[in-house]
């Protein structure tokens, strides 16, 4: 409702009204015109004028729109963690994901450079994920910067492990394709397998699991994620013990 936009172009008192309504989020929808114009020292019109702002025929509909935001608000219940990885197991263990894993692990053994690409809570497990097939033997970096500039000579035979729960982040699509452009192949984790991200993949590995939101923050469990990336590393380490074995 109260858009980034929206807000940068309230006037003064418009401002002051918004503000008053935030405060007061769960006693505004009870509120009739005039009782929250004396409260907020403001005319009905200029209330009206808000309402309209919004994208709100009148005032009547506004507190409507207030009572179910409300209403999404106070029903946002939380899974346990063991809820979420019960899930992970049963929707997608019982698949082909053990082959999906083995299949990325054979396209980034013969790879030169892995470049584990994220943003947000998924930036963070790019850098967990290039450290720990850094620690078995396979050097890697990470980009959580959106405006992180890829030189093309990085790209040379390398792989790209994509992170996103949406498999729709902008800024991640954007980079795709360019390191997809420059030669580099594409391996995503996502949460779905019909996404962006997933469809300009070369291998997808998705983990289905139900998506959580809390306010605006998605709060999607991400131990499938790890479980995965940790799961690509050691057959990585395995393939890189079989050659060594071999030249023996």
């Amino acid at each position: 409702m109260f858009t980034p936009e929206i807000i940068s172009s309230f006037n003064e008192l418009e401002t002051s009204l918004y503000n008053y309504i935030i405060h007061n989020i769960e006693k505004v929808p009870y509120m009739r015109i005039r009782e929250l114009a004396d409260e907020t020292h403001v005319s009905t019109a200029t209330i009206l004028r808000f309402c309209r702002k919004i994208n709100c025929a009148g005032f009547t509909e506004f507190k409507v729109m207030l009572k179910m935001q409300l209403h999404e608000k106070n029903k946002t219940s939380i899974k346990s963690t063991n809820h979420s990885v019960v899930e992970f197991f049963e929707r997608t263990l019982s698949g082909d994901i053990e082959g999906k894993i083995k299949h990325a692990a054979t396209t980034i053994f013969s790879a030169e450079s892995v470049i584990f690409i994220g943003i947000g809570s998924s930036g963070i497990l790019a850098e967990y994920g290039a450290r720990y097939f850094s620690s078995l033997g396979k050097f890697s970096m990470y980009i959580k910067d959106p405006h992180f500039p890829i030189h093309s000579h990085l790209m040379i035979n390398s792989v790209t492990i994509a992170l996103s729960v949406s498999g729709e982040n902008p800024f991640t699509v954007t980079h795709l394709h360019q390191l997809k452009k420059e030669g580099s192949q594409i391996i995503s984790i996502t949460n779905q397998g019909l996404s962006t991200i997933a469809k300009i993949s070369d291998v997808n590995i998705p983990y289905y699991v139900t998506e959580e939101f809390y306010e605006k923050a998605n709060i999607t469990t991400q131990v499938p994620v790890v479980y995965i990336l940790e799961s690509i590393a050691r057959e990585l380490y395995k393939l890189q013990q079989e050659i060594i074995y071999k030249n023996k």
